[in-house]
């Protein structure tokens, strides 16, 4: 078969836009089957977004089909094998369309109202046939397909869906329907990308949710599920012929009313609502097909007293169907609400990849899911998704090497919201992954990547090779998102150096010698250029967490310098009250390094204590999920659906279970294990997914020290060790990784 269907078709020129509705269109296949099959395929690309029937029957991978890309750079589709679905006789194969990224209205903040390609949605699909006399033939898709406007009246990913149910057309997809009425569809032009079929997980409901309390809200019912999350509804209702429902969405609450102004682009827009129609004829129910929601919270407006029941609404959680692949508990409620809160926004914001927030933006923003990529691969498994999402990244990368700040974009990201800190998506996608799984093949995909991007950032080097072109430490506590407290220059410079590192690394694992010399040289030019500029007396440019942190752990001070530097980083963190004081940059990395030096029980106060700013006020001001920004009470609301905060929860992998997999970078079935007893902690438990099988991780404190009990699968090297102050039973402090149950005494 071709690599993609190519008679692409659509119901006519016509799109939708913010004040302009235009029905997702229906679309008719019928054929006749006279002979015995042996096996039948279909390949599908649907633009923007597609439901797929056979005979009525839905064979949808999962919402949001085919993937969501940028259709100049990546065109993808989908197969089916439907050997069993076909009947002898008449057949129809039927579909709806969604607008989806093909007319991506709703983004107008990042111009992808403007995006070159915009159009109405557009289909094409093949149905290949084999018989058993031996004979085949190739269905597909032309101006003889047919075509209805549907009951979705408007449809896009920010601003919702509106449902006339008075308007459907029964059996539509069925072949004994009369479909005389219905016109021909138009032929639509072959799109620029390159094909791909998408290998990245699909989207799926995962989880079905009813609320816990119903609360009369002015004219409204508003619905709580409990908990901040992703996805769609099922509406259930018996209703009298054009009552129309109109639902909002949102996460919080505040003054008693629902609160969207965090989520909202402008308050006279349309944004996360959707409205249904009743047509009257007993119970009917309703989920939307192309749009979904970041809400804890609906508002139901048009409905009856005696309608507002629990039954009415259902909460469906969809993502990614990703697994589970690691969990972590303690004895510590907020460590284990922390831990909790943080799985949910990471899988709640996987739609085909890492989103920023699930509410407002839905974009696939670089930085967020770098920031991210280490605990995620911990805690779920992304990987076949970055590889898919990486594709989309390289084909985003402009000839010069330029990324943009979002994928897929239009165009936007490309002069604002990018740069070396959001960039390195790039590097730590692969690098993260290699080290967890072993894939080298997602290396070997991104080498050619890797060379343009280090190429383009020695292009931006100044004057005295530093770099200073794009965003920075994002989010510090108590203030604006934007008002770092480190300044560009250091955080983009240092983490050139990083990036050229891990690129030298990876380019090793690769053999790719004059590649990996050339990496290395940018990092040694960077990095001698941040020591001669930006660091005096050994305190860096911006006397802050994050410039301290970081020159540290990314290993600009030299091993002799780090003592005094380090020692300065606790006078910051003293200076502060015991709090952190850094944006996602320093935040990442500020609690590894603290316990990497000895600081665990600071490191682990700073996240658990209740007072702002910390993980631990989110949890007592009732966040479930990670929140964007720490902000005092009362302070200024941003999304409360955010898992660039995320990381903490590799931090309790690594440091509290003491789970620290391929540490030295040559083995992924080796995992060394040292845990830090916190004072305070009298059980640990972990578990993580390894290539070589499940590692269980566990200790309990007794009034004779701590247990350490350990499952390991037996072909995992690595070595059990122990931290200042303690030693297994015999004295020793180091010994292999094997299943078994350790005594470990304190001393000193």
């Amino acid at each position: 078969m071709k690599d993609l269907p190519i008679n692409f078709i659509c119901a006519g020129k016509d799109f939708c836009e913010l004040d302009k509705f235009v029905p997702a269109p229906y679309f008719r296949f019928s054929f006749n089957i006279n002979k015995q099959i042996k096996s039948a395929d279909i390949r599908i690309c649907g633009l923007g977004y597609y439901f797929l029937y056979i005979n009525g029957q839905d064979i949808t991978k999962g919402y949001f089909a085919p993937y969501r890309s940028n259709p100049d750079d990546i065109i993808y589709y989908d197969v089916y094998d439907i050997t069993d679905k076909i009947n002898s006789g008449k057949n129809t194969i039927g579909a709806i369309l969604g607008n989806g990224f093909q007319n991506p209205f709703g983004g107008f903040i990042w111009d992808m109202s403007k995006a070159p390609w915009r159009a109405a949605p557009q289909l094409a699909f093949d149905i290949e046939i084999t018989y058993f006399d031996g004979t085949s033939e190739v269905l597909t898709t032309d101006e003889n397909t047919l075509t209805a406007p549907s009951p979705i009246l408007f449809d896009d990913l920010h601003f919702g869906e509106y449902y006339d149910a008075r308007l459907e057309i029964p059996n539509w997809n069925l072949p004994e329907l009369d479909d005389s009425n219905w016109k021909n569809c138009e032929k639509a032009p072959t799109p620029r990308g390159k094909a791909r079929i998408c290998e990245a997980e699909p989207i799926i409901i995962k989880e079905k949710i009813k609320p816990i309390s119903i609360t009369k809200e002015g004219d409204a019912y508003r619905y709580d599920f409990g908990v901040n999350n992703s996805g769609l509804f099922l509406l259930k209702i018996s209703g009298q012929a054009g009552q129309k429902v109109v639902l909002k969405f949102g996460e919080t609450i505040v003054d008693g009313k629902l609160y969207t102004d965090n989520i909202r682009f402008n308050p006279s827009h349309r944004f996360q609502e959707d409205e249904y129609t009743c047509k009257g004829s007993g119970v009917e129910e309703y989920t939307p097909k192309f749009t979904y929601h970041g809400y804890r919270y609906a508002l139901v407006y048009g409905i009856a007293e005696e309608q507002a029941t629990k039954d009415l609404l259902t909460y469906l959680v969809m993502s990614s169907d990703l697994k589970i692949n690691g969990g972590f508990e303690c004895d510590n409620d907020i460590v284990n609400k922390i831990q909790e809160i943080t799985v949910r926004s990471s899988i709640s914001n996987f739609y085909y990849f890492p989103t920023d927030c699930p509410q407002r933006e839905k974009n696939g923003w670089t930085a967020d899911a770098a920031l991210s990529s280490e605990e995620m691969l911990l805690n779920i498994t992304p990987e076949n998704s970055y590889k898919e999402w990486l594709r989309n990244i390289h084909k985003a990368m402009s000839d010069d090497g330029k990324l943009p700040g979002i994928v897929p974009t239009s165009g936007w990201g490309y002069s604002w919201g990018n740069g070396p800190a959001w960039d390195n998506v790039l590097v730590y996608l692969p690098y993260y992954t290699y080290i967890y799984r072993g894939d080298k093949s997602i290396l070997e995909e991104s080498a050619i990547p890797f060379m343009r991007y280090l190429n383009y950032l020695f292009s931006r080097l100044d004057s005295n090779n530093l770099i200073s072109i794009g965003l920075g430490d994002w989010c510090p506590p108590g203030k604006r998102e934007d008002q770092y407290a480190s300044p560009v220059i250091v955080t983009d410079s240092i983490l050139t150096v990083d990036i050229a590192e891990k690129c030298a690394f990876m380019f090793d694992v690769l053999n790719m010698k004059p590649q990996k010399e050339f990496a290395e040289s940018l990092a040694i030019i960077v990095k001698s250029a941040i020591r001669k500029n930006l660091i005096k007396s050994g305190i860096v440019d911006g006397d802050c967490q994050t410039s301290q942190a970081m020159a540290i752990y990314y290993n600009i001070f030299d091993e002799d310098e780090k003592a005094d530097a380090f020692a300065y980083l606790l006078k910051l963190i003293d200076k502060a009250g015991g709090h952190f004081d850094t944006g996602v940059l320093g935040g990442r990395i500020i609690y590894r390094l603290l316990a990497d030096n000895d600081e665990a029980e600071l490191a682990y106060n700073m996240i658990t204590r209740t007072d702002f700013p910390s993980y631990g006020n989110w949890i007592v001001r009732g966040a479930t999920t990670l929140w964007e920004s720490f902000m005092p009470e009362g302070g200024r609301i941003l999304s409360l659906n955010h898992h660039f905060w995320g990381d903490v929860s590799a931090w309790f992998y690594k440091y509290l279970a003491g789970i620290n997999v391929n540490p030295d970078r040559k083995n992924v079935n080796c995992t060394d294990i040292k845990p830090y007893f916190i004072s305070s902690l009298s059980h640990v438990k972990a578990w993580h997914n390894l290539p070589c099988g499940k590692l269980m991780v566990e200790w309990n404190r007794n009034e004779n020290g701590i247990i350490l009990d350990i499952n390991a699968p037996l072909e995992l090297e690595g070595t059990i060790s122990l931290p200042k102050g303690y030693s297994f039973a015999d004295g020793s402090k180091l010994c292999p990784v094997k299943t078994g149950s350790y005594n470990i005494v304190k001393f000193g």
